[in-house]
């Protein structure tokens, strides 16, 4: 999940021109010094629609003791994940608190079984009520250990809200012929949508649970958990979903969940686990490649000063928008009706890798880097619309130091946003699928991205990102008057300011994403 480092990036187009001026503060007219300037033309054509937007602004909740009843932010915590109102919303049971994400923890033996979803079922609960109305994606990946050949059984801990980095291993499942696993999770489903399951020895266990859901992704980055290769994913994936299928008959299912399409992780062979998942042939007959998914984080070396930090992240992002576009070759090639959600995605401090080990010391993050965060999903999220990608999650909605703090979206004390929650609700709440993106050209290279959209409500939009910590000044032509909702440096982990635009020009801040909503 948060063990690979990658990104993402774009580079596009905007609507009118465009004059950014290096090192000068915010301003609202002109009066800079060409010497200082660097002009840039941002000529939008708002007549020629290159294409309709399918892509969804969305998030991942990862479950962690924060989304407890009993935690000090779980109210704060789920208000502010229903105050965004995001369809394809991820619900990820991730390894770490095995008590937390797994109902069978023991193997049935003797006439008895151990499903026990007491502290599950509270999480779950929530989180299906703070998603009410909306699709939502559940990826209850975390396969029980004991279906797996290892020397010894492996233990978790007795406390739920204890960590453990140590509880998947092994590569080979005990029961060749999947059966074991693929009514392991047939029992999940039923569970949570069938009002309760009947267990290995024909006992029933009632939950009066009914909930819909729309999506099951199968499994959780394979080909770093249990080194699992292409082969074998696609064998697990079929006897999952055929098992769900005939429990929930109307949920569609996700595939890969993929970590490693990251420039930064070692010895991944991209093209392997798409050409093989996404062919057909190499499935059951009847298995439906509803969508599949990927991941991607930005991430600085430790090395690195904090102030190269906006050029690494840009850079990895634009490695891994080449890296999209060469899935989509694959995926258009082989199974063009199967869409795709980037459903993990966001940037982690590489010295967080060290909370695994003994004697790990958190080291406070510094006020800028949710900006540069924040900014990154903007970006990104503007790439991914012209490139067709369906939904693109921000990760992570509750983190805390050890457990990869720095992908948070809510502050681990307080439950108060940051300004990467701000950034994803601003992108939600004004663009979506059916808005069109325009023709937009740049006719300089400065680290400012624009594009231009037309949106489902008729109205004239402006995306701007400013990849660097300096603010620029903008001058627009074509967009005299209108208003601005923006976030920078100056806002910090605050909500978005808003501000007046009368005469086409405004300035972005360090790190700033902003909204421009023309004047009809």
């Amino acid at each position: 999940m948060f063990r690979k480092s990658l990104l993402i990036g774009l580079q596009a187009v905007a609507v009118l021109t465009l004059c950014c001026i290096a090192g000068c503060s915010h301003w609202q007219g002109g009066g800079e010094s060409k010497a200082h300037a660097q002009a840039v033309d941002v000529t939008v054509d708002w007549n020629n629609v290159v294409r309709v937007s399918n892509t969804n602004a969305t998030l991942q909740v990862v479950v962690s003791p924060l989304m407890s009843r009993t935690s000090p932010i779980h109210n704060q915590v789920f208000q502010s994940l229903h105050d965004l109102g995001s369809d394809y919303v991820r619900y990820q049971g991730w390894l770490t608190y095995p008590k937390l994400v797994v109902a069978e923890l023991e193997p049935p033996a003797n006439g008895k079984t151990s499903w026990d979803f007491s502290l599950l079922d509270p999480l779950a609960e929530d989180f299906a009520k703070a998603t009410e109305g909306h699709s939502t994606i559940w990826d209850l990946s975390t396969i029980p250990q004991w279906m797996f050949k290892t020397t010894k059984p492996v233990p978790y801990p007795a406390d739920p809200n204890e960590i453990t980095w140590k509880y998947e291993q092994g590569t080979e499942l005990r029961d060749p012929s999947m059966k074991e696993l693929g009514d392991y999770y047939a029992r999940l489903a039923s569970w949570y949508t069938q009002g309760g399951l009947t267990d290995e020895y024909g006992k029933k266990h009632e939950s009066r649970h009914h909930f819909t859901i729309p999506y099951w992704e199968v499994l959780n980055e394979p080909d770093l958990e249990h080194f699992t290769t292409p082969e074998q994913y696609t064998i697990r994936y079929d006897a999952i979903v055929s098992a769900v299928q005939k429990v929930s008959p109307q949920t569609k299912f996700v595939g890969l969940a993929l970590a490693e399409t990251s420039p930064n992780v070692a010895g991944f062979d991209i093209p392997r686990f798409f050409e093989y998942f996404l062919n057909h042939k190499n499935h059951r007959p009847g298995i439906p490649l509803d969508m599949i998914s990927y991941h991607a984080y930005a991430e600085t070396p430790p090395e690195e000063d904090q102030s190269a930090a906006p050029f690494s992240y840009f850079d990895q992002a634009d490695q891994f928008l080449r890296e999209v576009r060469y899935i989509e070759y694959i995926r258009k090639r082989l199974s063009p009706e199967t869409r795709t959600t980037v459903d993990e995605f966001g940037s982690i401090l590489a010295s967080e890798f060290g909370q695994m080990a003994p004697g790990y010391v958190f080291k406070p993050i510094y006020a800028s880097y949710w900006n540069l965060s924040a900014a990154l999903y903007a970006y990104t999220y503007g790439e991914l619309a012209s490139l067709g990608i369906d939904a693109l999650g921000e990760s992570a909605l509750s983190q805390f130091p050890g457990f990869f703090p720095s992908v948070s979206i809510l502050d681990w004390k307080t439950g108060a946003p940051n300004a990467r929650y701000w950034a994803l609700k601003l992108i939600h709440d004004h663009f979506g699928p059916g808005d069109k993106l325009v023709a937009t050209a740049v006719t300089a290279n400065v680290p400012v991205y624009a594009q231009a959209f037309l949106t489902r409500d008729g109205r004239h939009k402006l995306l701007l990102v400013n990849k660097r910590e300096r603010p620029s000044g903008i001058s627009l032509r074509g967009l005299s008057a209108g208003s601005e909702e923006f976030l920078d440096e100056t806002t910090g982990s605050g909500p978005p300011s808003t501000a007046q635009i009368n005469n086409g020009s405004l300035t972005i801040g360090g790190l700033g994403v902003a909204v421009i909503i023309a004047e009809p």
